[in-house]
Parts: structure tokens; sequence; C-alpha cells
């Protein structure tokens, strides 16, 4: 059996799935991260999207992948939220620090609803990305040295110059101007090959 055909073969049946129930394609992919007090860093999560040796991007098991635990493939969407939650806390780990606003802990956590229709080809009309994220900070203040409390209009001000400074937020919400070339060579065939070229214009 050719590869082709057994990929086939292992997304017939959760097509088919998506197909008789099609919210049974739709996830909530999630990545959460932990802040501390002694370092302007972001802890992402022991699981099944965080390896300590290299990472290896795989299908996701609603996409007719195996489970991470074993295969340690990741989903490319699980490491997105990654990229967007040790981002989002090292910014707002780094922005309290110049502020002067103590944080004893904290817990940052993205959320992302994706629906497999779209990119296993089940329904043209889903979409492919994500159609929504969530980022939601928690976190815990420290005690200051000569006693004040945070105030609301530092938390205001905290969370705004983190949403500014945070590249990965703000590449995500302003859609930068992206380039694509697939260059083809080999396969029996001598010369330069084949390629294709496109760009995908910025909205900055």
């Amino acid at each position: 059996m050719s590869a082709a055909q057994a990929l086939r073969q292992k997304q017939a049946p959760i097509k088919d799935g998506y197909r008789s129930d099609p919210s049974s394609a739709v996830v909530t992919l999630k990545s959460t991260g932990s802040l501390d007090d002694h370092s302007i860093t972001c802890k992402l999560s022991d699981g099944p999207a965080v390896k300590e040796a290299h990472r290896v991007a795989g299908l996701h098991q609603k996409a007719g992948g195996d489970d991470p635990a074993i295969s340690g493939e990741l989903c490319s969407g699980d490491m997105l939220l990654d990229a967007l939650v040790a981002c989002s806390g090292v910014t707002l780990k780094a922005v309290a620090t110049a502020l002067g606003i103590p944080i004893a802990s904290g817990t940052v956590t993205a959320e992302g609803d994706l629906d497999f229709k779209g990119t296993l080809g089940v329904d043209r009309t889903a979409p492919v990305g994500m159609t929504g994220i969530r980022l939601e900070f928690a976190v815990k203040f420290g005690e200051r040295e000569d006693g004040r409390e945070v105030s609301e209009e530092e938390v205001e001000k905290l969370g705004k110059l983190t949403e500014r400074y945070c590249v990965v937020l703000q590449t995500l919400v302003h859609k930068p101007t992206i380039a694509v070339r697939l260059a083809g060579s080999g396969g029996g065939k001598e010369g330069e090959g084949v390629s294709r070229e496109v760009s995908h214009k910025s909205e900055f």
C-alpha cells in the first residue's frame, strides 16, 4: 500500500464522521504557561505540546495523526498557541518589571477554535484556520517594600503595554505580508525544476 493510499484509508472514516456529525470536527486547542517572581520568563506547561528534545510537527489526531504522547509529533496549531503564550508571558513580565509592578506568580492561557472540516477538505465553506483565539492572564501580584497595592490604573497600563509590545500577538492581529514559495526539483528530471510563488498582502 502506498503512503497516499494509507493516508486516505486512515482519514476516510474521520471525514465520514465529520460529514455525519459536523460539530465533532470543531475543537478548541489550548496552551498554558506559568510566570514566577525571579525571572523574565514564561515556562510552557509540560504536555503533548511541549517536548524537551527537538520538536516534530505532525497531523493532529482529528486529522488522522497519532497520539502525540506516543508518536512525539505535535500539532502545529498547538505550537502556534505555545508561541503566543510564551511571547505574551515574557512581554508581561518585562513590562511589569519596567513599571515596578511585582508579580509573585501567574498563568497565561491561550485557546484557539479550529474546525477540521476545513483543513481536511470535507466542507469547502468551513474555514481552514483558527476562527477565534482567547488569551488570558491570571496574575498574583507580590508585595512592595513600601506596602503600596497594585492599582487598577497600573493593571490597565500593564495589560495595554503587554498587548502593544507582544510580537506574536501583534503579528496575529495585523496579518503581515507573507510570501510563500514552493520550489521542486528532482523526480528523475534534469534542470532547475518548477516553482510557485505567491504573496499575501499585509494589513499593517
